[in-house]
């Protein structure tokens, strides 16, 4: 096999940070499009777990939905390991932005993403989204910051 003259880890890392503008504008077809047929993902939203586009397109709908306006997206401390053929990325990132009800969100996430190359394209696999919660009261700790 012939060694790859593209750089894994700078191509995830685009492919990631792209979805700074995509989530922005709102763009699920494309936020889609980086996803393989048979995602599954495990979101800090209910259910426990979603596989495949169309649950993905349904949670986008809501999520994307629930926002009136732009919503603002940036991811810090990203972390790539791949070869030509895996990757595996973990990160925070900080969503704000304004809902439809008028409440304003300013809130940190966890991110684990896993990836694959398939016919020389990165296609997310599995994707973990997590809030961090207090033990003793069960609730969502929305107010850490990195």
């Amino acid at each position: 096999m012939a060694a790859s003259t593209t750089d894994p880890v700078s191509e995830i890392t685009a492919l990631l940070q792209a979805r700074k503008a995509l989530i922005h504008d709102k763009d699920s077809s494309a936020l889609i499009a980086q996803s393989a047929p048979d995602v599954v993902s495990f979101d800090a939203l209910p259910p426990l777990a979603r596989q495949g586009t169309d649950a993905l397109r349904e949670k986008l709908a809501t999520w994307l939905g629930g926002y009136d306006g732009p919503i603002d997206f940036a991811i810090h401390d990203l972390a790539v390991t791949a070869n030509d053929e895996v990757g595996f990325a973990h990160y925070l990132y900080r969503v704000t932005g304004t809902m439809t009800d008028g409440a304003a969100v300013d809130m940190w996430l966890r991110a684990t993403v896993g990836l694959v190359k398939r016919d020389g394209v990165w296609q997310i696999t599995h994707e973990h989204t997590s809030v961090p919660f207090d033990a003793a009261t069960g609730q969502a700790a929305l107010e850490l910051t990195p």
